[in-house]
């Protein structure tokens, strides 16, 4: 498929802005730099900060495998999503896909883009309908969003579900694997260069406990990168983000013990929620959450704020009635948690 018919004309014809870092890249500290209007006075932040972030997609293009030229870093994925929205889908015009309950900033960013968003549920096991999508989409549907482990049922989708769509849609596909390092399936990075219309999208706001520092990381093919970085703001990623993402990425021993002990915790927090007798039922997870129906998910939620405890009510989703979202805590809050739960029977 040529990427290039996908793209807004508007987008095609542009010319992106040239900023002061991007026009004069060899730097050393031998140099007066007076190109972009900063201050003199040294701060330590006074200065402009990479508008490309180097060195942090070289550090995650060893890490992932991926070229450095195929990766793109944002305020936060939903910056992300929002420049693919940008550079794919025509106000008024276009059509999206997600497949609800998913994760609610898709609707967001269609309704703030002008996008018509198509809402397929997914099927009673949390899987997506195939059929369905495939049969709904048309020449102005442009993108499929796919939440893979899913927020917030919390599973992975089915691989050979995921490829049929993939090879079948015609369009762009985002899978959104935000809660991919808690999963035992293999992310899609892995399968990138098979097709041009895929798009992956990570953080390190999860696995890595950096969502205050807003890092949204996307992996597609150079073409679709190149694009993106046409149209995102010069200096969307600031240097403390840079610098802290950077140090992360240098202690991965770290991260993985973190993911290994959630994952524990997940599994004892699972086999402690199923005992409580107003449990009805806990879904399997992949992710660093759980998806808890209960018999009264109103009455419960409060009872637990009134004890001081916030967990999320996904009763009003599709699919989710009387379903609480339960991220996994360290052992102090889950085994609080549990005993709160306990006085409650």
């Amino acid at each position: 498929m040529r990427i290039e018919s996908y793209i807004r004309e508007n987008i095609k014809k542009m010319m992106p802005y040239s900023s002061a870092r991007d026009e004069f890249k060899e730097a050393s500290q031998d140099m007066i730099f007076i190109d972009a209007n900063e201050s003199p006075f040294d701060t330590g932040l006074n200065r402009y900060p990479d508008p490309q972030q180097g060195k942090v997609k070289q550090m995650l293009s060893e890490m992932k495998g991926v070229n450095p030229n195929q990766i793109l870093l944002g305020n936060g994925s939903d910056e992300v999503l929002d420049l693919i929205f940008r550079v794919f889908c025509e106000p008024q015009k276009d059509t999206v896909i997600a497949l609800p309950p998913t994760y609610g900033m898709y609707e967001v960013l269609a309704n703030t883009n002008d996008v018509e968003l198509i809402n397929i549920p997914l099927d009673k096991n949390f899987q997506p309908n195939v059929e369905e999508i495939l049969a709904t989409q048309n020449k102005q549907t442009k993108i499929l969003f796919l939440c893979s482990p899913n927020n917030p049922t919390a599973n992975s989708f089915n691989s050979k579900k995921v490829e049929e769509l993939i090879k079948g849609f015609e369009g762009i596909v985002v899978i959104d694997e935000a809660y991919i390092d808690f999963s035992k399936e293999e992310s899609w990075l892995s399968r990138l260069s098979e097709f041009p219309n895929l798009i992956v999208t990570q953080t390190l706001s999860k696995a890595y406990g950096l969502a205050g520092i807003r890092l949204g990381i996307c992996y597609a093919s150079k073409e679709i990168i190149t694009v993106l970085n046409k149209i995102k703001p010069p200096y969307n990623v600031n240097q403390l983000t840079q610098d802290t993402a950077a140090e992360a990425l240098s202690n991965i021993d770290r991260v993985k013990r973190d993911i290994r002990k959630i994952i524990a915790d997940r599994k004892q927090l699972t086999l402690e929620l199923k005992t409580i007798s107003f449990v009805e039922r806990v879904f399997p997870s992949d992710a660093n959450f759980l998806l808890v129906k209960v018999d009264d998910a109103n009455q419960r939620y409060q009872q637990l704020v009134e004890k001081g405890i916030v967990v999320r009510n996904r009763s009003k989703q599709l699919l989710c009635e009387n379903c609480l979202r339960i991220t996994v805590g360290n052992y102090i809050e889950n085994e609080e948690l549990i005993l709160v739960l306990m006085q409650l029977q």
